[in-house]
């Protein structure tokens, strides 16, 4: 832990290189933390800390940040290709890998093994049971859910999930680490969907159903919302910017668990067997050239 990193969490550990985990580990290192960010697959940390490197340029750039902070938040960054290794030592461990309970519990389960029996065990799931995840990798007073929100160096919300077993200790811990990296934190139950993608994947399947049918284009449906209701982006953007994949698996999660209000759009499942995932695979509900969406002909 570096000067400006309060508290009895020193070093974070961020398992999986991705948008949100390369945010995360970001979010952290610009706070004051050493992380360490390590991603199974050879090479994707190392490119993950030079997305990083442009970000803070950016920052830079536009005067928030300076040359000296960026080159700080830089320094804190440990790239590594062994999510196990990057937990050994740490106070806490994040993980953000994709959203499949059985992936969360094989990579929690190498983590578990390596960190420090005090160390605090986060999942950045938007949908899944922390109470689930706490149990199958022997360590449910210790697992919660730490939901950033994509970009997380620009989202201030953190939903803070508590297990059923989750301890008091730990959900302060989260809390002090969530205002300490300058996050307004909420804390919810475990329950499917929590509070925000409950709400989120609604909103957005309703969109897509309405595109499906006709009733108007992604751009006016989008349009609806941001002026209508002063969204800062309208549903289907916002479904491209977080992945047509992610929301799909969240609404058949809530589907099993909750019934048929949070059935898939046939919509979405075809436009993610067909590959156009969103933002990061360049074509979604909308077409993305060099980070811009531009509506699709």
């Amino acid at each position: 832990m570096t000067e400006g990193a309060p508290g009895s969490i020193r070093t974070v550990a961020v398992a999986g290189a991705g948008t949100m985990g390369h945010g995360i580990a970001q979010v952290a290192a610009q706070a004051g933390w050493v992380v360490r960010l390590a991603d199974a697959v050879p090479g994707a940390a190392a490119r993950a800390v030079e997305r990083i490197r442009g970000n803070l340029e950016g920052g830079v750039q536009r005067g928030k940040v300076t040359a000296a902070e960026r080159d700080a938040a830089l320094a804190r960054i440990e790239p590594g290709d062994d999510p196990a290794a990057a937990a050994r030592g740490a106070d806490l461990v994040i993980e953000a890998a994709p959203e499949s309970m059985d992936l969360k519990v094989k990579l929690f389960g190498e983590v578990v093994a390596a960190a420090p029996a005090h160390a605090l065990l986060a999942s950045n799931t938007s949908s899944l049971s922390l109470t689930e995840l706490g149990t199958r990798i022997g360590a449910p007073e210790r697992t919660l859910g730490l939901h950033f929100f994509n970009p997380p160096p620009v989202m201030e919300l953190l939903e803070i999930v508590r297990g059923v077993t989750t301890s008091e200790a730990t959900v302060q811990a989260a809390l002090a680490f969530a205002r300490a990296i300058g996050k307004t934190p909420i804390v919810v139950r475990d329950m499917p969907g929590f509070a925000t993608s409950r709400l989120g994947v609604v909103l957005g399947a309703e969109a897509i159903r309405m595109l499906e049918s006709g009733v108007a284009s992604a751009v006016d449906i989008d349009r609806a919302m941001e002026l209508g209701y002063r969204h800062p982006m309208g549903p289907l953007k916002l479904t491209d910017l977080v992945g047509l994949d992610v929301r799909l698996a969240i609404l058949d999660h809530l589907h099993r668990e909750l019934g048929e209000q949070f059935r898939a759009p046939p919509l979405l499942r075809q436009m993610v067997r067909a590959g156009k995932l969103g933002k990061k695979s360049g074509e979604g509900f909308y077409v993305w050239k060099e980070g811009v969406a531009h509506p699709r002909d």
